[in-house]
C-alpha cells in the first residue's frame, strides 16, 4: 500500500523521480488535501518571476518518490489570467522548475460536480494522466447526494476516488491509485472524443460544448438533490451577507478575532521577551565588556528578539484566518465589504489585511495574497502601513504621558485620534492612488460562495506553521541585518577619552564630577546600591554624548535643519533614524540621548520628568504641546519600519514600490507634522 511517510525534505527532493500537479477549483479542498498528503514535508516559494505562491511537497508511492506541486485555485486553463498561465506552464514544462508535471490530481467538490467538471475536462484534453479526487464526499452524503463513481470514471476516462480531505477518509485509496499510475509509467488513457479539441470551431463554441458536457455528466452520474442544504445556505446568507446586517456581523467577528489574537498572544509574547532578556543577561555576564559584547547583546540578540516577539501574533493571526476561510465565512465577508471599499478604489478582500495591520503590517501585507487583481493588491499594500500597528503604541504612550499624565480621558481620546487619523489617511491615499498612479476601478468581486462547513484544525495548524517559518526566514534575517547596521551606526566612531570634558557645557562637566565623587563616597561607606546608581547616572550622560559623536548622532545633527520646522532637535532626529529598524525603539533611544539610560525608558515617570525638563537654546520647553503633537502625527503616518519595506519588496517583486511607499509616507508624515506644529504654535498652544 502507498503511504505518505515523514522523511527528510532534502533527501526526498533528491529521490523524487517525477512530478504530480495538484489542481482544482477554489474552495474545492485542494490545500487541505495537499497538507494531508505532505504535512510538514513541503516548502513554499514564489513561481519564478512572479509573486504567486507555489508549494511543493513530497509523497512516497511504494518504492518511489513523487514531487507534488500545489497550483493556484482555478476555474479554467484558458481565461488568460496569471494563475491559469502558470498552471499551463507547469503542465508544459515552462514553469522554471526544469521539468513539467508528469501527471495530475484533479480535486473535485462532490457537492458541486457540474462546476468542477469543466476544469477536469480541460485537464483531460491536455492528455495528462489524471486521478480524480472526489472531495467532500461526506457532505454530499449528508445532503442526500449519491454519485456513481464507476460511471463518472468512464466519462472522464480516469480513475475517480471519493475522499474527505478534512478527515483523511479515502486517502489510502487515492495513494494506491497514484502508485498504480506511477508503476504504469504515467501512461495516459485515451481522451474521450467528446472532450477532444476540435479544429473547426471557435473557442467560445468549445467552452459552451464543455459546459454542456459537464452538466450532462453531473446529471447522469448524480442521484438525489441538495435542495435542503441549499435552502439552509440561502437562509444563512440572507443574514450573513446582508448589506447592512452583514457589516455588524463582520464587525463582531473581526472584533472577537482580534480580542482572541491579542489575548492568546499576550503570554507567549511575554515569555519570548523574558527569554530573550534572560539570554541577553547571560551573554552580557559571560562576555567581557566591550564592543563584541555590545554587538552580541544589542545587535544580534536584540535583533532576533525583535523578530521573535511578533511571532505569536503572526502565527495566531494566520491560524484564525485559516479557520474563518475554511468555514466559508471570509468569502461572504468580502462580498459584504466590496461595495463600500470600492468607493475609494479598494477591493472588499482588502478589509481583513487592513484589520490585521493594526497588529503588524508585515503579516497584513503577506495576507494581501488573497487579492487576485494586481492593481487592487498594490493599492492595499501601499496603504496598509498607515494603519496603527502595535509597535507604535509605545510612542503614543510616551506622548500622552508627556501631555496628559493626569487626564486619562484626554489620553484616551488622543489614542483614539491617532488610530482614527491612520484609518482616514489610508482611505484618502487609496482614493488618491485611484485617481493618479493606479487609475481604474477596483476589480469587481466575482466569486463562487462556498458551502458552510466545519474547518480543518490540522489545515489551520499547518498553515500557521508554514507562515511562521516564512516570517522567520524572510523577515527575521532582514530585521537582524538592519539591527546590526543600526547598532554599528549608533556605536561608531567611538568617542575619544576626554571628549565630554572638552566639549560639554561646564555645568555638565561639574555634574559628572559630582556624580563620580558621590559614587566614590558611597562605595567607601559600603552603600554599593547608591554607588551603582550614581555611576549609572554618570554613564547615561556619557552615553548621550557618545551617541551624539557616533554616525547616527552626526546624521541627527546633519538633518536638524530639515526637522527644525517640526520642532525636533538633533536628539529627536536620532530617535527617528534609529526607529527605522522598529518604531518603538525611539523611546529607548530618546532615553539614551537625553541622558537617563536605556533602562530609563521602562520607567515612565523618570522618562517623562527628564523629557519635560529639556529646553531649547531660547529657554522654551523642548517637548512643548506643538512638538509632542507633531511627533505623534509623524509617527502615525511615517513608514519608520524597514522590515515592512523588505516585505513590500518581496510581495511586489520590485524595489520600486517600497521606495515609493517610503517616499510618499515620509512626505505625508512630514507635511502633516509641519502643519500640526506650525498651526498649534501660531495658535499659541
Amino acid at each position: 500500500m502507498a503511504v505518505a511517510l515523514p522523511v527528510d525534505q532534502k533527501a526526498s527532493h533528491r529521490k523524487a523521480t517525477f512530478s504530480i500537479a495538484l489542481v482544482g477549483n477554489p474552495n474545492a479542498g485542494k490545500t487541505t488535501l495537499f497538507n494531508r498528503l505532505t504535512g510538514l514535508r513541503a516548502k513554499t516559494a514564489n513561481f519564478p518571476g512572479t509573486t504567486i505562491e507555489q508549494r511543493i511537497g513530497n509523497i512516497r508511492l511504494g518504492d518511489r518518490w513523487a514531487e507534488l506541486i500545489d497550483l493556484p485555485g482555478l476555474y479554467s486553463l484558458n481565461t488568460g489570467n496569471i494563475e491559469e498561465r502558470l498552471a499551463r506552464d507547469v503542465f508544459l514544462g515552462r514553469n522554471g522548475l526544469g521539468h513539467g508535471a508528469s501527471a495530475a490530481i484533479v480535486v473535485i467538490d462532490a457537492t458541486n460536480l457540474a462546476r468542477n467538471l469543466f476544469l477536469a475536462g480541460e485537464i483531460r484534453e491536455l492528455g495528462v494522466p489524471v486521478v480524480i479526487a472526489l472531495n467532500m464526499i461526506d457532505i454530499a452524503k449528508r445532503d442526500g447526494l449519491s454519485i456513481d463513481i464507476d460511471a463518472l470514471s468512464r466519462e472522464l476516462a480516469a480513475p475517480v476516488v471519493p475522499i474527505c480531505a478534512r478527515t483523511g477518509e479515502g486517502l489510502d485509496a487515492l495513494l494506491n491509485k497514484l502508485e498504480t499510475l506511477v508503476r504504469s509509467g504515467c501512461s495516459s488513457m485515451p481522451v474521450p472524443d467528446k472532450l477532444a479539441a476540435c479544429s473547426n470551431c471557435s473557442g467560445c463554441h468549445r467552452h459552451a460544448a464543455r459546459f454542456d458536457w459537464a452538466e450532462g455528466v453531473a446529471e447522469t452520474t448524480t442521484r438525489g438533490s441538495a435542495v435542503l442544504s441549499s435552502a439552509r445556505t440561502e437562509q444563512l446568507d440572507r443574514i450573513i451577507a446582508h448589506p447592512i446586517a452583514g457589516l455588524f456581523i463582520f464587525a463582531a467577528v473581526m472584533t472577537a478575532m482580534f480580542i482572541a489574537l491579542f489575548a492568546l498572544a499576550e503570554h507567549p509574547m511575554g515569555w519570548i521577551e523574558t527569554g530573550v532578556g534572560w539570554v541577553a543577561e547571560q551573554a552580557a555576564a559571560a562576555l567581557p565588556e566591550g564592543d563584541f559584547s555590545s554587538f552580541i547583546v544589542d545587535g544580534v540578540i536584540g535583533g532576533v528578539g525583535g523578530v521573535l516577539v511578533f511571532l505569536p501574533q503572526i502565527c495566531i493571526l494566520f491560524f484564525l484566518l485559516s479557520i474563518l476561510e475554511d468555514t466559508g465565512y471570509l468569502a461572504r465577508a468580502a462580498l459584504v465589504l466590496d461595495r463600500w471599499m470600492a468607493k475609494v478604489g479598494l477591493p472588499g478582500k482588502a478589509f481583513v489585511p487592513m484589520l490585521s495591520a493594526h497588529a503588524c503590517a508585515i503579516p497584513a501585507i503577506m495576507s494581501t495574497r488573497v487579492i487576485e487583481d494586481r492593481r487592487d493588491r498594490l493599492v492595499s499594500i501601499l496603504i496598509l502601513p498607515l494603519l496603527t500597528c502595535s509597535a507604535r503604541l509605545p510612542v503614543y504612550a510616551m506622548v500622552t504621558a508627556l501631555l496628559f499624565a493626569g487626564s486619562p480621558v484626554k489620553a484616551g481620546l488622543t489614542f483614539a485620534g491617532a488610530y482614527g487619523l491612520g484609518i482616514v489617511m489610508a482611505l484618502v491615499m487609496a482614493l488618491i492612488f485611484k485617481k493618479s498612479i493606479l487609475p481604474g476601478e477596483s476589480r469587481p468581486l466575482i466569486l463562487e460562495l462556498p458551502g458552510y462547513k466545519l474547518p480543518s484544525l490540522r489545515n489551520a495548524l499547518l498553515t500557521m506553521w508554514d507562515r511562521g517559518l516564512i516570517f522567520l526566514k524572510k523577515a527575521g534575517t532582514i530585521i537582524l541585518l538592519i539591527s546590526i547596521i543600526l547598532w554599528a551606526m549608533a556605536t561608531y566612531p567611538k568617542m575619544p577619552e576626554g571628549y565630554v570634558e572638552a566639549n560639554a557645557p561646564s555645568e555638565v562637566v561639574a555634574e559628572l564630577n559630582e556624580l563620580a565623587q558621590a559614587a566614590a563616597a558611597a562605595e567607601e561607606a559600603g552603600d554599593l546600591e547608591a554607588a551603582e546608581e550614581f555611576a549609572a547616572r554618570a554613564d547615561a550622560i556619557t552615553s548621550s554624548y557618545a551617541m551624539g559623536y557616533s554616525l547616527a548622532g552626526r546624521i541627527g545633527h546633519a538633518v536638524e535643519p530639515i526637522f527644525h520646522p517640526l520642532g525636533f532637535d538633533w536628539r529627536i532626529n536620532v530617535g527617528i533614524m534609529t526607529s527605522f529598524a522598529a518604531r518603538e525603539t525611539v523611546v529607548s533611544t530618546l532615553a539614551i540621548v537625553y541622558g537617563i539610560g536605556e533602562d530609563g525608558a521602562e520607567d515612565t515617570a523618570s522618562l517623562r520628568d527628564t523629557l519635560l525638563a529639556q529646553v531649547k537654546l531660547d529657554g522654551s520647553p523642548m517637548f512643548s504641546f506643538p512638538t509632542c503633537m507633531a511627533l505623534l502625527v509623524f509617527y502615525v503616518l511615517a513608514m519608520q519600519c524597514l522590515p515592512t519595506q523588505a516585505i513590500t519588496r518581496r510581495e511586489t517583486g520590485s524595489w520600486k514600490w517600497p521606495a515609493f511607499q517610503l517616499a510618499y509616507m515620509t512626505l505625508l508624515a512630514y507635511s502633516m507634522a509641519l502643519v500640526t506644529y506650525q498651526g498649534l504654535s501660531w495658535l499659541g498652544l
